[in-house]
């Protein structure tokens, strides 16, 4: 049997999101309270705009383990965990016995500690990178990455992903989703700001091209021929769903971008430390000339890092590049990341990570394929997700034809079923290495559920 997404009629997919949207706000009133509360001092009621999602945002109070409970008493299994951060899980005893005796001992000195050090000799081991900085976001250190690049090479351009998010900051707040009636062609896109506030003449020295596509890349390289300072790529792309690359496309990158004077800088900052012990530059076997990370590699303290080759990174020695910060390298931060990399992390964690992956794959594409659906399911390690479209997405603009709403009603259907995932449409999830066999069959069961309602 095989069931065509226009098979599926509109008003039946319409049916179902609002009854789920009416449960939600039915078991979530303590939540609609605190938002309209947070409304009047905050602006749209949370404090980053992405929290805000359809129908309300969720006010969590604690987690444990694999689980969070929400202000209304409601219990899930966390398929969300901090937008990739909770890699440990929540309250792991190794990292909050870290985290309460360094506080015992001192929060913050602006001074450097042992762990800046040994935690640096961790991620250099993990990444293939001699020379590390610390930061305290993953925005902070894919700007510290194109600074580096910029002082490195002398040069202005910098060549982005188009679709790839990397931060806020303004050299990449470009092309982040941007509008189909404003992209531009194909092989030469056109560089859209993200937001209001960000100058044209920072988005002119943004060059776009799209993700698997080395001829493009080429031809852009050739057109600002000694201009580009460096290449930033998502090894895999991690806001528009799951998008692998293709076999040789991050080897290819690092070619074309050498041949032209410029460096390949990995935004590890999602795949980091989640789909593997030494995330995509191992998964891959391909070493970049720069490595940003942040979320899962401080144990849940706001974190992050930049690594790099020797040269480029003495930039920084020689007073040519500043990079700088009063929480950097924070001793709260380093101890829970020095125990999150040596002692949560751990290869037999990665290998129980896998098993959880190949068990959740397995069980989505059972239920996909007992109810016809054209869906498929990517899972690598903690990552993972659905994608709602048969055939394999390339980039953004075969992204582009996937209708929202099925990853709405799939939200829904989890979060309403006691599964927390990420609020939006790109069915991204992380686990943690707390979870069970048991709480990933918790989402198959749910998945089935809502195909079994589509289908009937």
């Amino acid at each position: 049997m095989s069931t065509s997404l226009e098979a599926i009629a509109p008003p039946r997919v319409a049916e179902l999101i609002a009854e789920e949207e009416t449960r939600f706000r039915e078991k979530r009133r303590r939540s609609h309270e605190l938002w309209e509360e947070a409304r009047r001092v905050i602006p749209r009621g949370v404090p980053s705009s992405f929290q805000d999602a359809a129908p309300q945002p969720v006010f969590v109070d604690y987690g444990k383990g694999s689980r969070v409970w929400d202000v209304d008493g409601n219990e899930y299994v966390d398929f969300h965990n901090g937008f990739g951060v909770m890699l440990v899980g929540h309250a792991h005893p190794l990292v909050v016995e870290a985290i309460s005796t360094r506080a015992a001992r001192g929060t913050h000195f602006a001074q450097p500690v042992e762990d800046d050090a040994l935690v640096a000799a961790e991620l250099a081991k993990r990444f293939h990178q001699p020379q590390w900085r610390f930061t305290n976001s993953g925005t902070e250190s894919t700007l510290d990455a194109i600074r580096l690049a910029r002082g490195f090479t002398g040069r202005d351009r910098i060549v982005k992903i188009e679709a790839s998010y990397h931060g806020h900051h303004d050299a990449l707040f470009v092309s982040v989703e941007p509008p189909a009636d404003r992209m531009g062609p194909e092989d030469a896109p056109i560089s859209v700001p993200y937001s209001g506030g960000i100058p044209q003449a920072v988005v002119d020295l943004t060059t776009v091209v799209p993700f698997n596509n080395l001829p493009v890349l080429g031809r852009t390289l050739e057109r600002y021929r000694d201009q580009v300072a460096c290449v930033i790529v998502e090894p895999v792309m991690m806001n528009i769903g799951i998008v692998m690359p293709d076999d040789g496309y991050l080897a290819g990158v690092r070619e074309l971008a050498h041949q032209h004077g410029a460096l390949l800088v990995f935004d590890e900052v999602k795949t980091g430390v989640t789909i593997g012990w030494g995330g995509a530059t191992e998964r891959f076997g391909v070493t970049p000339d720069l490595v940003t990370l942040a979320k899962a590699i401080g144990g849940g303290l706001p974190c992050g890092a930049v690594g790099g080759r020797a040269d480029v990174m003495a930039t920084i020695d020689d007073h040519r590049v500043a990079q700088l910060g009063t929480f950097n390298g924070n001793p709260l931060t380093m101890a829970a990341a020095r125990v999150t990399l040596t002692r949560v992390l751990t290869p037999q964690a990665y290998s129980h990570l896998e098993a959880l992956a190949e068990t959740l794959e397995g069980g989505l594409q059972t239920e996909i394929a007992r109810h016809g659906l054209p869906f498929h399911v990517i899972a690598i390690a903690a990552r993972g997700g659905v994608t709602y479209w048969p055939e394999r997405i390339r980039h953004y603009r075969d992204y582009l034809q996937v209708d929202k709403k099925w990853a709405y009603l799939s939200w829904l259907y989890q979060c309403n079923r006691g599964v927390m995932m990420a609020p939006g449409a790109e069915e991204n999830w992380t686990l943690s290495v707390q979870h069970t066999e048991e709480d990933v069959l918790r989402y198959v069961d749910n998945f089935k559920e809502m195909a079994r309602d589509l289908t009937r």
